[in-house]
């Protein structure tokens, strides 16, 4: 799952080197901090989160096959 976020990712931002993707493992939740550099942060989220939102769908679909939670956060 961690690889195709980080596709995602990397399609959306010009410093590709500057992403970086923790994932926190608990029971039955994943939790996966992404942090991107700060004039990339724009691309990631979209135009009222819209982009954020869809990356967040995405990766509920995937997890929803393996019967886990996933969340994402975009830390600056």
């Amino acid at each position: 799952m961690k690889e195709i976020l980080e596709a995602m990712i990397k399609n959306l931002v010009q410093d590709t080197d500057s992403v970086s993707i923790e994932e926190i493992q608990q029971e039955k939740e994943i939790k996966y901090e992404v942090r991107v550099n700060s004039d990339d942060m724009g691309r990631v989220i979209g135009k009222r989160g819209k982009v954020a939102q869809a990356i967040r769908t995405v990766m509920k679909a995937v997890a929803a096959k393996e019967n886990k939670k996933i969340i994402v956060e975009f830390i600056d």
